[in-house]
């Protein structure tokens, strides 16, 4: 369990010296620090369930949550979550792990997070069509779809069966909150792909 440092000394507002016993509960294993005024009660909680009270507003997506869903093969060892109106990149190394938090647009922000829970935790993850328009959108410019599709193929090793299968409505809703040419270039390879899979149907 997450707590503060506030919530602890509360709880032990009966020692003489709250901090003092908090410092020996550190040492004991009791609670594990997670960054400065942070503290988790099981040092073996995964980190991604962490990352939301550790800064925020913000939502796991770019290649944490394309590994999470099994979009590309490699395994992300750092927590990545998308913020807003932050102006720059945070990164927090702590006892469960390395995390990084980056802007996306404000309008583009609320659309496409949905909220998972796991043993006592809830953490709020980007759909498969938002993480992989944050991560479009986090790289330059592509110039055109054939260009996108080398880039999804080879850079990000994304199997094409599985861009295909992205909701093409709720691609077209966070593209037009975006303004983004990849994140558009993204909305509009997938509804070229649906159409034409629709007329061999």
């Amino acid at each position: 369990m997450i707590k503060t440092y506030n919530m602890i000394i509360h709880e032990l507002h009966d020692y003489r010296s709250p901090k003092t016993k908090l410092g020996r509960l550190v040492k004991e294993g009791v609670y594990t620090p997670v960054i400065r005024g942070l503290y988790e009660t099981d040092p073996n909680t995964a980190g991604y369930l962490l990352a939301g009270s550790i800064y925020g507003p913000s939502y796991l997506s770019f290649d944490f949550a394309l590994s999470y869903y099994g979009m590309i093969p490699e395994i992300v060892h750092t927590v990545t979550c998308a913020t807003y109106n932050k102006k720059k990149k945070r990164i927090y190394e702590t006892e469960f792990g390395n995390f990084i938090y980056r802007d996306v647009p404000v309008k583009a922000y609320p659309i496409g997070i949905i909220i998972k829970n796991e043993s006592d935790y809830s953490f709020q993850i980007a759909t498969k069509e938002k993480a992989l328009s944050d991560k479009l959108y986090s790289m330059k410019p592509i110039s055109n779809q054939k260009e996108l599709e080398a880039v999804l193929v080879d850079d990000l090793r994304i199997d094409m069966d599985e861009v295909i299968k992205l909701d093409e409505n709720d691609l077209r809703e966070i593209s037009e909150a975006y303004h983004s040419t990849n994140v558009s270039l993204l909305y509009r390879l997938v509804k070229r792909r649906t159409m034409k899979n629709e007329k061999r149907d």
